[in-house]
């Protein structure tokens, strides 16, 4: 495995595999890989002749009150990761690198980016889809893999992918689970023991709401339903329960034969996402 921190260098790389004719597998991460992560390398490099794995903490993601000087940066496990599970390049740019002091061009998908995760993190969508769309550049890969707990954001990514012409195929892949159903999240460790099992109610939520949607319960009512659930977990905020349509994310009528069902709620002060998609 190579380590590559320029982003000319990795550019001039990936033009020389393509050249090769040689498929480039791609995983954006932000790094504190867990299981999660590995399922995403894993499918890459099944299905790719190179895999390219990236680390960047995205500062342009972040909010004010976000945890962007605390979030978890162990690089030397990371690193360790990515040789084991036989990744070919590894790509760590700094923000210099990527952001320099005259940097002013970002990338905004507007449609899906008013609503969900979009209310409480103002700005979120437009440092991920920037971010993103930089290092679909550099890298150049045939395809890119993105873990489907990210629903929103998976589906921002595609249509920008698709509006901008980006060749790349984006792959959203499934949602890899803690023991007790918790959604891995380099974000769980900070969760004491007691919290990250109680944490596992969310998960149940979802379960039974996707039978309650399969039954043709009123939706508002599953809303509703799976709000009291969490609110029954001690220091739970809930930030949004939301059902929508699972291609187009449009708010979900009655009539509506495939959902996510989408949340967020604080727990322990710890922001946690989730999401079920299912069919009548």
């Amino acid at each position: 495995m190579k380590v590559i921190k320029n982003p000319l260098q990795m550019q001039k790389i990936a033009l020389l595999t393509a050249k090769k004719g040689k498929s480039i597998g791609f995983v954006p991460t932000m790094g504190a890989l867990h299981e999660g992560h590995i399922s995403l390398i894993k499918k890459s490099v099944k299905s790719n002749d190179i895999t390219v794995v990236s680390i960047f903490v995205n500062p342009i993601q972040f909010g004010p009150k976000e945890d962007f000087s605390k979030y978890p940066r162990p690089i030397l496990n990371d690193k360790n990761i990515c040789k084991k599970n036989k990744v070919d390049f590894l790509f760590l740019p700094d923000a210099d690198n990527l952001y320099d002091k005259n940097y002013s061009t970002y990338v905004e998908v507007n449609k899906y980016s008013q609503f969900m995760c979009a209310v409480s993190r103002p700005g979120h969508f437009k440092g991920v889809t920037t971010v993103v769309s930089k290092l679909l550049n550099i890298v150049m890969p045939d395809n890119a893999y993105f873990g489907l707990k990210d629903y929103q954001q998976y589906v921002i990514i595609k249509k920008m992918s698709a509006d901008l012409n980006f060749k790349t195929k984006i792959t959203g892949c499934p949602i890899v689970r803690e023991k007790n159903g918790l959604a891995m999240s380099s974000r769980n460790k900070y969760l004491t023991p007691e919290y990250k099992e109680k944490a596992g109610n969310i998960f149940k939520s979802l379960l039974k709401a996707k039978q309650d949607f399969k039954s043709n319960k009123n939706i508002k009512s599953i809303a509703a339903d799976i709000k009291k659930s969490l609110n029954k977990i001690e220091t739970a905020i809930i930030d949004y329960v939301e059902i929508r349509d699972w291609q187009t994310l449009e708010a979900a009528k009655q009539s509506t034969k495939t959902v996510v069902i989408a949340v967020a709620v604080k727990i322990q002060n710890v922001r946690l996402i989730d999401n079920i998609v299912c069919s009548k």
